[in-house]
């Protein structure tokens, strides 16, 4: 099974089921990463954050490397060497875009119709995360890559899962049986395959990879709910990704 095969299919297994899992089922659905729930930690320390952040400036001329890196350290003030705080890399910085979009979700999506559904919201929320990866989609492939890395796949599936899960949660879903896992599963693979789509999109304001969306969540409607269904489904996506990625030359 290839890098991206195994983390949808893992991604999916770790919400459609709760084997080996220290906490209970409820614990789960109340977890401590929604910053408006609880007063959290930052994710990143002082100086990590004034690095990184300057960073992601650069990584449009330069893409998710330790040239970017760098650059940002200089900007911020540092010595070129404070890279080596990130030992990860260029990966450190592919996750600081990951993590920082998806807290920003919160305070980005304003709905314009008050009673509009959570489905609605959903897509809406999914959308807008999508829309931050304007600006640098010229690299998403090479962040993909790097992400698909096996010493990446831990940490790119967890954060994948946590975006799946504020999508929902903002959307207001209140599911409390087996559809609260296979909804975020099937999220995630959606999502994934979308941005996937997008690096290839050339359509004005990216319409075309909003229409991917729309088919993809109409495919999980028809295939419904059940976890057998959603796992066999979520499987066939990552192989089309894999392919689709390889195309392009991206080696995984």
């Amino acid at each position: 099974m290839t890098t991206i095969s195994r983390l949808q299919r893992s991604s999916c297994t770790k919400f459609l089921q709760n084997e080996g899992c220290s906490r209970p089922l409820y614990r789960l659905r109340t977890r401590s990463y929604h910053s408006y729930e609880h007063d959290q930690p930052a994710p990143f320390n002082p100086t990590e954050e004034a690095i990184l952040s300057a960073s992601i400036a650069h990584v449009p001329s330069h893409g998710f490397t330790i040239t970017a890196l760098t650059e940002g350290a200089k900007d911020a003030g540092y010595l070129g060497v404070s890279t080596n705080l990130f030992p990860k890399g260029a990966f450190d910085l592919v996750n600081y875009h990951l993590v920082t979009q998806r807290l920003a979700l919160k305070d980005r999506v304003q709905y314009r119709e008050p009673k509009l559904g959570v489905g609605a919201k959903v897509k809406t929320l999914a959308l807008e995360r999508l829309s931050a990866n304007k600006p640098i989609i010229h690299r998403w492939q090479d962040a993909l890559a790097i992400m698909a890395q096996p010493s990446n796949v831990p940490t790119s599936i967890a954060e994948l899962a946590r975006l799946s899960d504020e999508i929902w949660f903002l959307a207001g879903d209140t599911s409390v049986d087996s559809s609260w896992y296979t909804k975020r599963a099937s999220l995630s693979a959606i999502y994934a395959s979308a941005e996937v789509f997008m690096t290839q999109d050339q359509s004005p304001d990216f319409v075309e990879t909003e229409r991917f969306f729309d088919r993809r969540l109409e495919d999980i409607r028809a295939v419904g709910t059940s976890a057998e269904n959603v796992a066999q489904w979520v499987n066939f996506t990552g192989h089309a990704l894999t392919n689709v990625l390889r195309s392009k030359g991206v080696r995984i």
